[in-house]
């Protein structure tokens, strides 16, 4: 198994201590760990194993050997098993992976609905992929940020949100994906869910990675939580001059709003000036140009597969 430090390099030794984040450390396996019979169930026992867990503050996951063939429930049941000897931690990423060792597409997840009894001083939460994930009946007194990463996300996993009681929550970011990949809704589910959702504390809102990111800019900017955010996240999506002009019309009229990140987009460069005259921080890096194909322009979102 490869440990990383975070901010670091491979390797053992002790965890690299990070200012007020704490210690953190990542575990993850090869392929070639998995072909030997490694598997997340070794991984939860090594974890428990190592005698600088204690210490940790973040835990973060990175691949287990066989990410696209099975899922990571036995770490899950392992931390609902063990609550006490996870109870220490208040960051977990779980599926932190690149492309090269598994497409986010392919990652299987599991059901994280006994994690948030099991892990009462969690404060942030980042799951990457969407396959097989269910979140269960979301309750956590203390949990801030909460980001899924995917290609696709369900509607399922969407209404688990929608209901979800999490009354500290203060940055939500999710990738929505496509059809092809997951995401089996449309505008209105997203519309539906920040309607139903019930987020007090909220600050930061992504709503990204989409196939229709000017739907669902006209959305987002239209929910009950647009005059309390901060910063508003519609990045690596397939937004264009339809969704900047919803932006320019709306966004001059919140006095709450800090930030804007629209990185990766479709804009004219017009648009991108326009919106960088804003009073506010604006990312428009990342100009994407559409792909002409028999007759036709096509827009994609920047994680799918």
């Amino acid at each position: 198994m490869e440990i990383f430090q975070k901010g670091g390099s491979r390797g053992g030794g002790r965890p690299r201590r990070t200012g007020k984040m704490g210690k953190s450390k990542t575990y993850s396996y090869e392929y070639d760990d998995y072909e030997n019979g490694k598997n997340a169930g070794t991984m939860a026992e090594e974890i428990l194993a190592d005698p600088e867990f204690p210490e940790l503050e973040e835990l973060i996951i990175g691949g287990w050997g066989g990410e696209s063939e099975d899922s990571f429930q036995p770490i899950l049941d392992c931390i609902a098993e063990k609550a006490d000897r996870f109870r220490h931690i208040t960051k977990l990423f779980i599926g932190d992976m690149d492309y090269e060792t598994c497409e986010v597409s392919w990652i299987i997840q599991g059901d994280y609905s006994r994690l948030w009894k099991a892990m009462p001083q969690l404060k942030e939460l980042t799951i990457k992929g969407s396959n097989e994930l269910t979140l269960g009946t979301v309750e956590h007194d203390n949990l801030e940020s909460l980001t899924i990463i995917c290609g696709g996300l369900g509607k399922t996993v969407i209404e688990e949100i929608a209901k979800a009681k999490l009354p500290h929550l203060k940055k939500l970011l999710l990738y929505i994906g496509i059809e092809d990949y997951g995401f089996d809704g449309d505008a209105d589910t997203i519309r539906e869910m920040l309607a139903t959702s019930d987020f007090p504390e909220l600050t930061y809102l992504g709503i990204t990675d989409s196939g229709i990111q000017d739907e669902l800019t006209e959305v987002v900017l239209g929910s009950k939580y647009i005059g309390q955010i901060t910063t508003l996240d519609l990045s690596n999506g397939t937004l264009t001059d339809k969704g900047g002009q919803l932006l320019l019309e709306k966004l001059p009229g919140l006095p709450n709003m800090k930030k804007l990140d629209v990185h990766y987009h479709y804009l004219s460069d017009d648009m991108m000036k326009k919106l960088e005259e804003l009073s506010i921080a604006v990312d428009v890096s990342e100009q994407e140009e559409a792909e002409a194909w028999n007759g036709e322009l096509w827009y994609n979102a920047m994680l799918t597969e």
